[in-house]
């Protein structure tokens, strides 16, 4: 039976992870034929990305707070950027004995989420937001946070505590 499980986690894993890259590069191909290229690589550095942390966030949360903006936009960027990956935090110790560390699962994210972003911003499938990056990667951790309690509540449970 635990195979059985770990083909079943394996199977959605890769579900996953193709709705990831669909909802990231895929589903923005359209970009390509509407306006991609149209701009140097600086400009469209300047006015796509933000390099500067807490910079979107903090504008999300100021037009939630204000209603400058319809509030399905920020909920849905905050809340669904922080959502985006918190998976990953659960199925990569799931998965992968090497991943059982926080560290190395946390780090794996990360590099994961660097690249992402750095595809998103050469191709021009999206932009490069650190912010992103930060709410993808505490989505991530908070993900861990459940495998990890899963991983205690299991132990207990075979010890019979």
């Amino acid at each position: 039976m635990k195979k059985a499980w770990k083909i079943i986690i394996g199977i959605t894993f890769v579900i996953y992870c193709y709705a990831v890259l669909h909802l990231v590069f895929l589903s923005r191909v359209y970009l390509l034929r509407y306006g991609w290229g149209r701009n140097t690589i600086l400009e469209y550095l300047s006015f796509q990305s933000n390099f500067v942390p807490f910079r979107t966030i903090g504008e999300y949360i100021e037009a939630l707070q204000n209603g400058s903006m319809n509030r399905s936009i920020p909920v849905q960027n905050l809340l669904g950027n922080f959502l985006l990956f918190l998976p990953m935090g659960v199925y990569l110790p799931l998965l992968f004995a090497k991943m059982r560390s926080f560290r190395r699962t946390i780090f794996t994210v990360l590099g994961v989420l660097i690249g992402i972003e750095l595809l998103q911003m050469l191709t021009r499938l999206g932009s490069f937001d650190i912010d992103d990056l930060i709410l993808n990667l505490a989505g991530a951790m908070l993900g861990y946070g459940f495998y990890f309690l899963y991983d205690r509540w299991k132990g207990r449970a075979h010890r019979g505590a």
